[in-house]
């Protein structure tokens, strides 16, 4: 284009001076008039026809070159000279296309969303003089691909319900673009390179509804985790006690064995005081075990039980006599306590 305007600078000087100075030589009856008016009168025609012809084409774009109409050629970038009467260029932007798309679509469970959708696209160059063909300029190209991954989006979108919706974004995204990819096939000589749900926008009772939802599970969450707990600590008190009891019944076990133990050697003691034959034998496990020969005297055994009897008494005494005593015949006799009043000596 650079080069049209310095020839047409040129042009158009030599088309000013050649006619100026042929109506110079007209106005002085001067012969050389001719030549001067047929050197502006060329450089005029120069001017038009040169300096339009050139056409320069942008790098990342491509030109589909027309013949009165009819596509016939393409240009690259770079500069062309082609004759502006009979050919005309129309430029194509050959970068990567990028659709910022905003609509409306429906779920599965019929809630309304508001989706925005980016879809880039590259177009064919090779392919140019069919898309001049097909769609002439690249914004009818663009209505078509808008379109076309729109309904793609749609149906994608309307296979899933909401909630699938949200928890499933990027797994959308990546379906809508197989989808948007598999309509736009060769037939619309582009190549789609990718598509992105950039927003998914419901409605607000619905944003509403689900972070109600979202809310009681929480709450839900929260208390199946506060009962565990709950749980967990009832049972390891319930095991504590039941250690503590199994502790105690095996303290209580021990005591008695311990005591009986104890009268038992008590009883071998007394026995063999009193003249009895006792036989010591251990078991397996070492314990002695006591045999006491009795014979036919049965006076022995009552007199070491009651002796027992009377310790195990003794043991439990708090020392102090009882305030009233039975002698057998039924008749109760009171003993006085030692903190009774003492005689002050006047008599009764």
């Amino acid at each position: 284009m650079a080069i049209g305007i310095i020839f047409g600078i040129i042009f158009l000087a030599l088309a000013v001076a050649g006619l100026g100075g042929g109506l110079w030589l007209m106005k002085g009856k001067k012969r050389g008039r001719l030549p001067a008016l047929l050197c502006g009168g060329a450089a005029a025609l120069l001017f038009v026809c040169i300096p339009f012809s050139f056409h320069t084409v942008e790098a990342g774009e491509v030109a589909v070159v027309k013949h009165l109409g009819e596509a016939r050629g393409v240009r690259t970038a770079g500069t062309y000279f082609d004759f502006w009467m009979t050919e005309s260029y129309v430029l194509y932007d050959a970068k990567v296309q990028n659709l910022a798309i905003v609509t409306q679509a429906y779920s599965q469970d019929a809630q309304t969303m508001d989706i925005e959708m980016t879809v880039q696209y590259q177009i064919d160059t090779s392919k140019i003089i069919e898309i001049a063909n097909t769609y002439g300029e690249l914004e009818i190209l663009n209505n078509r691909i808008e379109s076309v991954a729109v309904d793609a989006m749609k149906t994608v979108m309307a296979e899933n319900t909401a909630e699938q919706i949200i928890q499933e974004r990027a797994m959308l995204s990546k379906n809508v673009t197989e989808s948007i990819m598999n309509k736009i096939d060769s037939s619309y000589y582009v190549s789609v390179r990718t598509a992105v749900l950039t927003d998914i926008g419901f409605t607000d009772a619905y944003e509403a509804a689900v972070e109600a939802q979202m809310i009681a599970e929480r709450e839900k969450e929260a208390a199946i985790i506060k009962a565990e707990q709950e749980l967990e600590v009832a049972k390891k008190e319930a095991e504590a006690r039941l250690e503590q009891a199994q502790g105690e019944a095996n303290a209580q076990k021990a005591l008695s064995e311990a005591e009986a133990y104890s009268a038992s050697v008590k009883i071998v003691e007394l026995a063999r005081t009193l003249g009895y034959q006792v036989t010591e034998t251990a078991d397996e496990e070492g314990n002695l075990r006591f045999s006491i020969d009795w014979g036919t005297d049965t006076g022995g055994q009552k007199l070491i039980l009651d002796y027992l009897q009377y310790l195990e008494y003794l043991s439990k005494w708090d020392g102090k006599l009882p305030s009233v005593v039975g002698d057998g015949t039924g008749i109760m006799i009171t003993i006085p306590g030692t903190d009774a009043g003492t005689d002050d000596g006047s008599g009764a």
